[in-house]
């Protein structure tokens, strides 16, 4: 078998890869819905692979892995790799998760950081309803995750939040000491969600990037009562390509709330400090972005020897990153604690697929299923009418 060509279309605004291979059998992977600029960056990577066997996909990524950067860089090559797994498990016959050394678990958790209502303030009262409606959402969640401080608007909508000038530009741009009233006001929107949530729902609070140590230890300990699942990127993480390790391991030691970081690693050597350090008790690479399937695995393997566990990424992931997930989840280690569910934006993402279970998650669980490859594919005929007049020989 051969790789014949590599394919790129943005449909809604999440780029699909396509990998076409000489015998009829394809492969598709998926880049955030956040990056529909990466497209061209796909297409950059078509001489390296076409010629190659997609079913080594070492060798096939061994050309390419180097030529790519933290996120959102590394997700070219990352849905490229999850393509390869499609193709591989399809011609064997076999679900990616036999091909990754079999599963462990039956049922993979997840957590809920998308299926969220609209908000009408960053108050506590804010919080608590906002917690109450994702405690009772259908899927049974049985993990919250949800943004607090600099992730969000928080900072900018409380006035007096920090010591800084608000910034524009991409993500989370705001960085600076807490002044009194911002720590407050975090602890307080803190403790309104865990006092609906009680202790029949955990709770994780993505925090960052943007807090000095000094504050992020102040709000670790102020929290510490409350039993939090984690607190992400509080110094660094979303779209900040570098990670200090070793201001995190500062944080990370002087409090027993556990700390996270990870979702903009891409490959296994920039998590080496990380956890050899033991610099964060939990970490969270996503499969789109960190190098692949077969690589958040080496890193859950190598976090699982230090004692750190492992929460993937993986929000805007979409259908098909949600079907590596659960094919690699199903493989990792006790470190696993659950991953973050994708949920697929427009709604109509769930109408060109096959594959999905009518109801994917039941009581914070999906059940692994044992297609071959991914176990999702497109309905081409319905998938065809959201293509783009430049990709509307995608599926040609």
């Amino acid at each position: 078998m051969k790789i014949v060509d590599l394919r790129c279309a943005v449909i809604g605004a999440s780029p699909i890869v396509r990998i076409v291979t000489d015998e009829g059998v394809d492969g598709f992977g998926e880049i955030e819905s956040s990056k529909p600029y990466m497209r061209p960056v796909v297409e950059m990577y078509r001489d390296f692979l076409v010629g190659e066997d997609p079913t080594d996909v070492e060798r096939c990524l061994l050309k390419i892995r180097r030529f790519a950067g933290f996120k959102p860089w590394g997700s070219a090559v990352s849905a490229i790799e999850i393509a390869l797994w499609d193709v591989a498990g399809k011609a064997a016959g076999l679900p990616v998760y036999k091909l990754l050394g079999g599963k462990v678990r039956d049922r993979v958790r997840v957590y809920n950081g998308g299926v969220r209502p609209q908000r009408d303030g960053y108050g506590p009262e804010d919080y608590a309803r906002v917690m109450a409606e994702m405690k009772a959402a259908p899927e049974g969640f049985t993990l919250i995750k949800e943004g607090v401080a600099y992730h969000g608007p928080m900072a900018a909508s409380t006035p007096g939040f920090f010591y800084g000038d608000l910034r524009t530009g991409p993500r989370h741009p705001d960085r600076g000491p807490l002044t009194e009233r911002g720590l407050k006001h975090t602890i307080a929107c803190v403790e309104a969600m865990k006092e609906v949530l009680g202790d029949e729902v955990g709770l994780a609070l993505d925090a960052g990037p943007g807090f000095t140590v000094p504050d992020a230890i102040r709000l670790l300990r102020a929290l510490e009562p409350l039993n939090l699942m984690w607190v992400e990127d509080l110094l660094t993480g979303d779209y900040v390509p570098w990670v200090h390790a070793e201001q995190y391991r500062e944080v990370t030691v002087a409090t027993s709330t556990p700390t996270h970081t990870g979702e903009q690693i891409y490959l296994r050597q920039n998590f080496k400090d990380l956890i050899s350090t033991q610099a964060v008790r939990v970490v969270g690479p996503d499969p789109c972005d960190v190098g692949g399937i077969a690589e958040l695995k080496w890193v859950a393997e190598y976090a699982d020897l230090h004692g750190v566990q492992i929460a993937p990424h993986g929000v805007l992931d979409g259908v098909f990153g949600l079907a590596a997930l659960v094919q690699v989840c199903a493989t990792l280690p006790d470190n696993f604690i659950a991953f973050e569910y994708p949920v697929a934006k427009p709604d109509w993402w769930y109408s060109i697929v096959t594959g999905l279970p009518e109801r994917i998650v039941v009581d914070g669980f999906i059940d692994v299923w044992d297609r071959p490859g991914l176990g999702v594919e497109f309905d081409r005929e319905a998938a065809a009418a959201h293509l783009r007049p430049e990709d509307e020989d995608f599926f040609a």
